[in-house]
């Protein structure tokens, strides 16, 4: 018996996978309208075409020569990839249905197991959303209460930014450390010091995972998972995670020693009273389980403080790249409230501080591939057949860089959001948060917590590059993550008279 040489077998192979990919895929080759895309190469798909590291790029720049829809593929995974307002607002928003699944991803599934609500599909996505929204605003979200805890905290963040008088600092983690709080007061009913030890190294890893699932290795472990072992970043992410959990789990087994169905005085508090509700009535296959807990109080702090401290990140570097952007900020605030507190009430009264935020969520452009989505039934899209179970992406960039709606779509230009006589205006092409069924669930404690934040620094600092360092000098080019993070940077938080 003849045994093959090494290179033979490698081709067999290739060509034998090659054979079962094509075999076993739902894009029927005898449909003529599926969506056009660049040939895949055998195994690797398209790979070969991706900036690993800012892929969102690559596929800006195919959808000129494919068009708004259209197909590409990574490892095993076909998805289809949609770019522009407009074909972004037909997928998401006029067929939100069609298109409101969530796709399947190695990595986040190995996180999540298909619990809490960012990563979950279909009833307990449903559940879990539903528990949530309902529970956030009865804890204040979009309210006076929310409010108040969040001009609290701007009161500690300012005196941290005060303790370094003047001196250069990096804010990342203090950044974090102030927005989850937000999250904690929601969750728990309490606040942590920011020096504390079991604080920060939880916020730490929620930094850690947020800019290792935006990596190259774990994009390769999303293509091909069963290589696992040979990614390093994967064993961190989930060591992360599981240490994560545990401090959650801790957390709501001492609340659950204390818990009172008639005095409920936190988030955690509202779940375990539906937990004992499916208890008393013999709900097996409930919904209210430790493993679904822990997973949405991770999507909170996950969801709810890595963006909104990235984003605020940002503007601290847009304001001292353009001082003169923020000199119109302080001036703005010094005419209309003074020294007082501001407030959301203030936001209408602050056209071009509003502006100014909202442009600094365009630009920084923290979501740029957004969360990939699956189609729940055949759909057609733009002229285009696609499948059901279909991986989608909704490229956000090619959305919030739209040359069709942004006069200056690549500058920082604040002007965006405002008419000829300086009032706010809204853009129906901002959407930061996504759109349709899976839009970001805390859009509303979020854009209250970025003007409160924005809005007291600028009161109080006016922020310099640290000496030695020139506007020029400050680099726009964001860094590698699954939210794009601007590059480390020190900032001089100077106290204005």
């Amino acid at each position: 018996m003849e045994f093959m040489d090494p290179i033979s077998l490698f081709l067999l192979f290739v060509l034998t996978m090659a054979f079962f990919l094509k075999a076993g895929s739902f894009w029927s080759t005898r449909r003529r309208d599926l969506p056009p895309g660049p040939r895949p190469w055998p195994l690797i798909g398209n790979l070969h075409l991706v900036d690993l590291k800012r892929p969102y790029r690559t596929m800006s720049e195919l959808s000129k020569r494919y068009g708004p829809v259209f197909s590409f593929q990574l490892g095993f995974q076909k998805m289809v990839v949609l770019t522009g307002y407009e074909t972004v607002k037909e997928a998401l928003v006029n067929q939100a249905d069609a298109f409101g699944e969530r796709a399947v991803i190695p990595m986040f599934e190995d996180i999540s197991e298909g619990y809490g609500v960012v990563m979950s599909h279909g009833e307990n996505w449903k559940v879990m959303r539903r528990f949530m929204l309902a529970t956030l605003r009865d804890y204040g979200m979009g309210k006076r209460t929310i409010e108040d805890k969040i001009t609290e905290e701007c009161h500690f963040l300012i005196r941290k930014f005060e303790s370094y008088k003047g001196k250069p600092f990096e804010t990342t983690t203090i950044m974090n450390s102030a927005v989850a709080n937000i999250v904690v007061s929601i969750l728990l009913g309490k606040r942590f010091e920011y020096g504390d030890p079991t604080y920060t190294k939880l916020v730490n890893m929620i930094t850690e995972n947020t800019r290792l699932a935006g990596t190259p290795s774990i994009q390769l472990y999303n293509m091909f998972p069963s290589l696992g072992f040979l990614v390093g970043g994967v064993k961190t992410v989930l060591a992360n995670q599981k240490e994560m959990y545990a401090f959650i789990q801790d957390t709501f087994i001492e609340h659950l020693k204390e818990l009172d169905e008639n005095d409920q005085r936190s988030f955690i508090d509202a779940f375990l009273i539906k937990q004992q509700e499916e208890k008393t009535k013999n709900q097996s296959n409930g919904f209210f389980h430790n493993e679904n807990l822990k997973a949405v109080v991770s999507d909170l702090f996950g969801a709810g403080t890595e963006t909104t401290s990235t984003t605020l990140r940002w503007g601290l570097l847009l304001m001292m790249k353009y001082p003169e952007i923020q000199k119109k900020v302080q001036e703005e605030i010094t005419k209309v409230i003074g020294s007082a507190q501001p407030r959301i009430e203030h936001r209408g009264k602050l056209p071009y501080t509003d502006a100014v935020v909202h442009e600094i969520q365009r630009f920084a452009n923290i979501l740029p591939m957004s969360v990939p989505h699956a189609t729940i039934a055949d759909v057609t899209l733009g002229g285009y057949f696609i499948p059901k179970g279909s991986h989608i992406l909704p490229l956000l960039f090619s959305v919030l860089y739209d040359e069709s709606q942004w006069e200056k779509p690549f500058k920082f230009y604040p002007e965006h959001f405002l008419d000829s006589e300086g009032k706010f205006v809204k853009r129906d092409a901002f959407l930061p948060f996504s759109a349709g069924r899976r839009m970001c669930a805390g859009e509303t404690l979020a854009k209250m917590e970025l003007f409160l934040f924005f809005a007291s620094l600028l009161q109080r600092f006016t922020f310099q590059p640290a000496p030695g360092t020139s506007k020029e000098d400050l680099d726009l080019t964001p860094a590698v993550g699954f939210a794009t993070p601007p590059k480390i940077f020190n900032v001089c938080a100077l106290p204005r008279s």
